[in-house]
Parts: C-alpha cells; sequence; structure tokens
C-alpha cells in the first residue's frame, strides 16, 4: 500500500515540477511584457519545481525499493 502511495505522490510532484518549470517566466511572447514575472519570481519558480522534480524522484525511488 505504501509503495503505490509513495509512487503516486512522486509522480504527481514530478509532473507538477515539469510544469511549474515550464511556466516559470510567465510571459506571451513578448506581446504583453507589463504582465511578465520578474527575474527574481522567475527564478524562485523555476527552484521549486527543481526541488517539485527532485523530491518526486526520491519519493518514486522509495516505492520502488520496499
Amino acid at each position: 500500500m505504501f509503495r503505490k502511495i509513495s509512487t503516486g505522490f512522486g509522480a504527481l510532484c514530478l509532473m507538477m515540477g515539469i510544469i511549474v518549470m515550464a511556466g516559470s517566466a510567465g510571459d506571451c511572447d513578448g506581446k504583453c511584457m507589463e504582465v511578465a514575472n520578474t527575474l527574481p519570481e522567475m527564478l524562485m519558480l523555476a527552484g521549486v519545481g527543481v526541488i517539485l522534480c527532485i523530491s518526486g524522484a526520491f519519493f518514486i525511488v522509495v516505492g520502488r525499493s520496499e
């Protein structure tokens, strides 16, 4: 039971991290730069995405090892 929960949670974290990293800039092709994220906001969101990916991979490995 724990294996399935851990693997599912890890997969969810991994997917969310990829989505957060992909959308971290928040711009729309330069046509609306006034609503785009600033550089510190973009780096913070990209960092959160990386952390989510790493923790998701960790939970997947833990779920597979038991």
